[in-house]
């Protein structure tokens, strides 16, 4: 298969920490040269993440106390830019950010079979490089190395995943990053056929990921979103929803969920404690309404309760990821297409929270 490949490629670079005036869009940014085993990708689709956002304002520095939309806009001014990526070492500037990838592989390296040529793939987010003793190194793709926000990327040939699949590649890039996270902390905390779970924030890409992936396995889901998105979440098979103005003690009763998984913290925490029964499990992957809370250690103790952070992701996450796709039991959550210059209008529809699923960036549309 022959394909012309350019020298020259748009994309998005981040020159910096800060507001959207990080954000530069052009059209003269070199197209990746590849490594032996690397493989480049003809981006078809990007999804917009949070990581996106706390990298590109610094959210992840120590320094920062408040949510993400606090410094969403114009970022902030207290960023350490040595703590300022989620991984604590500085990042390097100019940056093409994008954790969500799907494409067509258009080129391979010395190592890689040319057979490849032609696959539809989806980037894996989280990559473990180099191989580490207890598995807990990684990168996230976008962040640490060049990532989707571009016409052309590339990744190592083996964190390229085929996908055989009828969805287009707009509707695929909702589908790395999000459930990849929400998958992840499923496996961790191991959540099982009849367990009661409390998904707060389930409208967002990692919350509606999370909603139908706990579906899968047969247990309870008890959502909490905005009025406006009650519909929405009820169509994805919730069992119970609670609006976010709701008192969750006052609604839920005190020991009555087996699980929370929790990407939004922020003041509502000590309310996921109290529902949750003696020998209950919690598990993070996110803050986004705030990463310092209250814990009353009697209450992790007393109860017996077990605590999950999830970052770092073995493959298996990923391969259960691509089957329940190729097998149709997950529904695309795309709420809407911008083109790729128009970054800075999907991130602010995007920190305006008033949509379910993800938005999704797409090189190709004009």
């Amino acid at each position: 298969m022959s394909i012309t490949i350019p020298k020259k490629m748009s994309g998005v670079l981040l020159t910096g920490h800060g507001g959207f005036e990080k954000l530069e869009y052009r059209t003269d940014i070199n197209v990746p040269k590849l490594e032996a085993n690397e493989v480049l990708i003809k981006v078809g689709g990007a999804a917009v993440n949070n990581t996106d956002i706390n990298t590109r304002i610094g959210w992840y520095s120590k320094k920062v106390k408040e949510d993400t939309n606090t410094g969403g806009v114009k970022g902030f001014d207290s960023v350490d830019d040595e703590d300022a990526s989620w991984s604590g070492i500085p990042l390097q500037f100019p940056r093409i950010q994008g954790a969500d990838v799907a494409g067509t592989i258009v080129a391979v390296g010395s190592e890689v079979s040319t057979n490849r040529i032609g696959e539809r793939v989806l980037v894996r987010t989280i990559q473990e490089r180099p191989l580490s003793e207890h598995g807990l190194s990684c990168i996230t793709f976008g962040s640490e190395c060049d990532g989707g926000f571009a016409e052309y990327t590339k990744t190592p040939a083996d964190e390229a995943f085929t996908i055989n699949s009828f969805l287009t590649d707009i509707e695929l890039a909702s589908f790395p990053c999000a459930y990849s996270t929400a998958e992840n902390m499923i496996c961790r905390v191991g959540v099982k056929e009849g367990d009661v779970v409390l998904i707060p924030g389930s409208s967002g890409g990692v919350g509606s990921a999370a909603l139908q992936l706990v579906k899968i396995r047969g247990a309870k889901i008890i959502a909490i979103c905005e009025a406006n998105k009650v519909n929405s979440i009820k169509e994805l098979g919730a069992d119970k929803i609670l609006v976010r103005s709701e008192n969750i003690t006052e609604a839920l009763g005190h020991m009555t969920v087996d699980v929370v998984l929790d990407m939004v913290a922020g003041p509502l925490f000590s309310d996921y404690m109290n529902v949750l029964k003696k020998g209950g499990k919690y598990g993070t992957v996110g803050a986004i309404a705030g990463p310092l809370v209250e814990l009353d250690v009697r209450t992790l103790y007393l109860k017996d309760l077990s605590f999950f952070g999830s970052t770092f992701q073995p493959k298996d996450v990923f391969r259960n990821l691509i089957r329940y796709i190729e097998e149709g039991k997950l529904v695309p959550m795309v709420a809407k297409t911008y083109p790729l210059k128009n970054i800075k209008e999907a991130q602010e529809a995007f920190l305006a929270k008033q949509f379910v699923g993800k938005l999704v960036l797409d090189p190709a549309q004009p």
